[in-house]
């Protein structure tokens, strides 16, 4: 691997992994998020319609943010490869998810306490669910490095590469 500072240095490569315990802590962290809001929607007072557009709202953000996460891991590790108005799509999809969930919320004649409790509900699950997308793109980028040859060490007189 080389030095970012010095690319004619090399150094042995080091894979550095969570521990079992934040893997634990984020899928539980995910999976109360999940069903904090589940219990919340489904017990939702009103109209039908409304629990039907909070479910997808819901759905959409979560969705978004996979999304989100995987365009910025990529652009990472590709340099900016992708083109400029797949960034927009991404881009547009998250803040719209998550610019319609909030009207709903907000527009609904329920209870404020119901509306802080959905709200607060929905915030831990995107934020949850971010933090469980990295924690998988890390593993999987821990796995492809260690499978990866270590970079072998020039012999004298072997031609530098291009």
């Amino acid at each position: 691997m080389q030095s970012p500072n010095n690319p004619s240095v090399t150094s042995s490569l080091r894979v550095q992994r969570d521990t079992r315990a934040w893997q634990i802590q984020v899928w539980m962290s995910f999976g109360l998020a999940v069903f904090l809001c589940a219990a919340g929607l489904a017990r939702l007072p009103g109209e039908a319609l409304d629990r039907a557009f909070m479910v997808m709202g819901y759905v959409f953000c979560l969705s978004g943010v996979f999304v989100v996460s995987k365009y910025l891991r990529d652009r990472q590790h590709q340099h900016g490869a992708e083109t400029p108005l797949w960034g927009a799509v991404v881009w547009g999809g998250f803040v719209t998810a998550m610019a319609l969930t909030a009207w709903g919320l907000v527009r609904m004649s329920i209870d404020e306490a119901y509306k802080a409790y959905l709200g607060v509900s929905w915030l831990f699950l995107v934020s949850s669910a971010f933090t469980l997308a990295k924690t998988l793109r890390d593993r999987h980028d821990a796995d492809l490095a260690e499978v990866q040859p270590a970079p072998r060490k020039s012999a004298p007189g072997d031609a530098a590469p291009q």
